[in-house]
């Protein structure tokens, strides 16, 4: 059974229009708080709680009141969060022995988009088979327990310093970050209140910009997803490292001096190639289909063993899971550090890379200079819902065409986006013009042939 609401991270779209209307999302709140909290708490008569967090968007309102009613009435107690990164709401939901963690968020979209993703009682996301699950009850009638057995709703007071007091945690007791200026780019999402207190705490001169949200300015012109801003900070203010965090605070970029750019791969090898170092990288590390080949031939030079998990962390986190393993992560900045943290987590993520750096006492540019990155080009075409590339000859043939001039120099990669209505164009090579030119090809054929 497939699945028609969920992506690879949680129910997405545009607010006003189905799913992310307040109708739907208590049906979906009701459903997921019946199949999240079957557990012997109810058998012992206990009510059970789930906790919501959200990011800045003004949409968070109006879907946190629909998906409260739907738990109170499925009597569900709901723990209200407001505003937190995706990480501190797994990681609150496993601290406060919540049964589930829901969060209000659309992670690097603009803001007239908005989601809902859960975490289940562990602090991990739910599996596909659970998703599928919470789907099959929205078919359900929506029932209203008797006014004894509803759901309360209070908010948690102390969890911003919580969760700041666990990200300072996941830092080496014996290093601080004294003597540096550090710029950090929140782009006014839900890092705006927490990420700062956390690098000045732990001695960082902080520099922050994007922590004014208004509702509406998420990820507008700023954060990890448009990291000019944070370039230009850097070196306007004569800062050794810039971080840029998304809308929800679990992918993160990072510059240098210079105003350099260090993505997902990049910061990926800095923490695993630190770890192997000292012994202390348990099996190897685990990227996706989009991770760079140039990481994955640092790491075949370096002898630690790398594996390709299907794009999307969950399924990073399943592999690392199945083969024993503690990092992994994406490109796009979104870093597991399991021995850390049950989710991606891009303070988490940050903290480790500056451990590396300071422990070895090297820049950014010194930590990656035996990483030579492949050119890669990735062109986001929109496409319609019943639009399928496998299907379509033209593209076919252009694919079979590009394999061939590329042999084992590059590779191509379609992919239908999870959160988005565009397929991913990308095309990887050693050279900088022939992957140029084959991913606009390849991106005006998909365009032409979704169309029709």
């Amino acid at each position: 059974m497939s699945r028609q609401y969920f992506g690879t991270d949680g129910v997405r779209g545009r607010v006003g229009e189905t799913p992310i209307t307040p109708d739907f999302v208590m049906r979906l709140g009701h459903a997921a708080g019946r199949i999240l909290t079957a557990s012997d708490r109810r058998a012992r008569g206990e009510r059970p709680s789930v906790i919501i967090g959200k990011d800045t968007r003004i949409s968070g309102y109006m879907l946190e009141s629909a998906l409260e009613a739907g738990l109170s009435a499925a009597g569900v107690d709901v723990l209200l969060l407001g505003p937190m990164p995706t990480p501190a709401v797994a990681y609150l939901t496993r601290a406060l022995r919540c049964q589930a963690g829901i969060v209000i968020s659309a992670s690097h979209n603009p803001y007239p988009d908005n989601g809902i993703k859960f975490f289940g009682p562990g602090g991990v996301k739910l599996p596909d088979k659970v998703e599928r699950a919470i789907e099959a009850g929205l078919d359900e009638p929506l029932k209203c327990m008797p006014s004894d057995k509803l759901g309360k709703a209070r908010r948690v007071e102390d969890a911003d310093g919580r969760y700041i007091e666990f990200c300072k945690s996941t830092f080496p007791n014996e290093l601080d970050l004294r003597g540096m200026r550090i710029v950090l780019d929140c782009g006014h999402g839900a890092t705006y209140h927490i990420a700062p207190p956390v690098f000045h705490e732990l001695g960082a001169e902080v520099i922050a910009i994007g922590v004014k949200p208004d509702g509406l300015n998420i990820n507008l012109d700023c954060g990890s997803t448009h990291p000019e801003a944070l370039q230009r900070a850097v070196r306007d203010n004569h800062a050794e490292i810039g971080i840029a965090f998304d809308g929800d605070g679990d992918r993160v970029m990072m510059a240098d001096a210079d105003g350099t750019l260090y993505d997902g791969d990049l910061m990926l090898y800095i923490i695993a190639h630190h770890r192997a170092k000292r012994g202390l990288l348990k099996g190897g590390v685990v990227g996706t289909a989009m991770t760079n080949l140039g990481l994955e031939h640092a790491f075949n030079k370096s002898k630690i063993p790398f594996a390709r998990a299907a794009v999307g962390d969950r399924y990073v986190l399943e592999m690392l899971e199945q083969k024993g393993w503690q990092l992994g992560g994406e490109s796009s900045g979104h870093i597991i550090c399991r021995d850390k943290h049950s989710t991606g987590d891009g303070i988490i993520s940050a903290l480790q890379v500056l451990h590396a750096l300071r422990g070895a006492k090297r820049t950014l540019k010194e930590a990656t200079k035996d990483v030579m990155v492949y050119p890669q080009v990735l062109i986001n075409v929109p496409i319609t819902k019943d639009f399928d590339f496998r299907e379509s000859l033209p593209v076919q043939m252009q694919l079979v065409e590009a394999d061939a001039e590329l042999k084992n120099a590059g590779r191509v990669l379609l992919r239908n986006s999870g959160t988005e209505p565009v397929l991913r164009v990308m095309v990887e090579g050693k050279d900088a013009g022939q992957v140029q030119q084959w991913a606009k090809k390849i991106a005006a054929c998909v365009e032409k042939s979704a169309r029709g």
